[in-house]
């Protein structure tokens, strides 16, 4: 033979595969047996394992009992949590519940559970510190920033300047469509923070800067929501958008100190605007109260004055109808009343007329100085 001429190495029973007999078993010379042989012993054999008279109707009861071993596998249940999509070989038929349910078994049926229930988390910007934080939980929405993602968080805003946001996106697979989730994208994962990283750059980029540090912080969550959700559906990616969440929306660290200053001056004029508006909230009501007041005293000083010069008229048309019936009676009187209240509360020096022949000072005795009198006349 070759292999003896060339020298190979051989073993003592001259065998080239190094095995007493060969591969083939004992006595086999190093030639292969035959093949009606190696059947004989099968059957053989399996008459050994088989009972006494187990003939062809045995091994047909043997089948079917295996047939419907393997049929009974292709039932499986589907947690409260799950939804099951059967497949048949290798193509979509539907989707089953929370319970048990039946496909065909493999290699010709198969089943994918997809958990519709379950949040999930994606984040974009930054990745979240796997280390807990200390006496406290943390939960979706209050995360532990980690090392920053500048690539995914620094974005372009609508006044070409440059914002630092960091943002978290929390979805779940859609309980109406999951075979989309299953076979209308490659990676869903990837796709949710691809479309969550393209919706917030384009909400951004349509906002100033200074409306996304203060007051339209709260609308572009909403507004990325949306968009991401309609981006999603028109790829049929099976996805439902829960909530998007701002975690930080800051300037580039080079000019972040700049950026704070500006927000703290803002700040502060909003303070002065509210106390401006509260101050004047008290001030103008008590001038109004004030005016109104005036307002009232003046009113009844003007009737006070209409009254008193109606009855003055009326006193002297009174007067002027006694006057028509009796002048030099009347005009006397008037004359006396207008003295009395004249002279009434004045110092007096009483004067005798001469040329009826009395002295020119008349003696006068100061009664008011011991007795004086609460009335006209003294």
């Amino acid at each position: 033979m070759p292999w003896s001429e060339q020298g190979g190495p051989r073993n003592q029973n001259n065998n080239p595969w190094g095995q007493p007999g060969g591969p083939w078993g004992q006595g086999s010379g190093g030639t292969p047996p035959d093949l009606e042989e190696l059947l004989r012993r099968s059957q053989e054999g399996l008459k050994q394992v088989l009972p006494s008279g187990f003939g062809g109707r045995g091994l047909a009861i043997l089948v079917l009992v295996t047939l419907l071993a393997w049929l009974l596998s292709g039932l499986y249940a589907v947690g409260p949590n799950e939804i099951g999509l059967n497949l048949i070989f290798g193509k979509y038929r539907g989707k089953t519940q929370a319970g048990l349910n039946y496909n065909l078994p493999a290699p010709i049926g198969s089943v994918i559970k997809l958990a519709v229930t379950d949040r999930n988390v994606t984040d974009v910007g930054f990745r979240e510190d796997a280390a807990p934080i200390e006496g406290r939980r943390r939960g979706p929405q209050s995360p532990r920033l980690g090392p920053d993602a500048p690539e995914e968080s620094l974005m372009l805003t609508g006044d070409e300047n440059i914002a630092d946001v960091k943002f978290r996106v929390i979805w779940q697979i859609d309980p109406a469509k999951p075979e989309d989730y299953a076979f209308s994208v490659a990676n869903p994962q990837t796709t949710v923070k691809a479309v969550a990283e393209s919706a917030m750059r384009e909400i951004v980029g349509q906002t100033q800067i200074q409306k996304i540090l203060t007051a339209d912080r709260k609308l572009i969550e909403p507004a990325s929501q949306a968009l991401m959700q309609k981006v999603l559906e028109e790829y049929h990616a099976g996805v439902l958008v829960l909530q998007v969440l701002l975690l930080s929306v800051d300037p580039p660290q080079q000019v972040i100190a700049a950026f704070r200053d500006v927000t703290a001056a803002q700040q502060d004029l909003q303070r002065l605007r509210n106390e401006a508006d509260a101050y004047a909230n008290r001030v103008v009501p008590e001038a109004r109260g004030a005016a109104a007041q005036i307002l009232q005293q003046a009113e009844a000083y003007r009737e006070q004055i209409v009254a008193e010069a109606q009855g003055q008229a009326s006193r002297f048309d009174q007067i002027y109808a006694q006057y028509k019936n009796a002048p030099a009676i009347t005009r006397e009187r008037l004359y006396i009343e207008t003295m009395e209240r004249v002279l009434g509360g004045a110092e007096k020096v009483i004067l005798d007329d001469p040329a009826k022949g009395g002295s020119s000072v008349a003696p006068f005795m100061p009664l008011p100085s011991f007795a004086p009198f609460k009335g006209g006349h003294q």
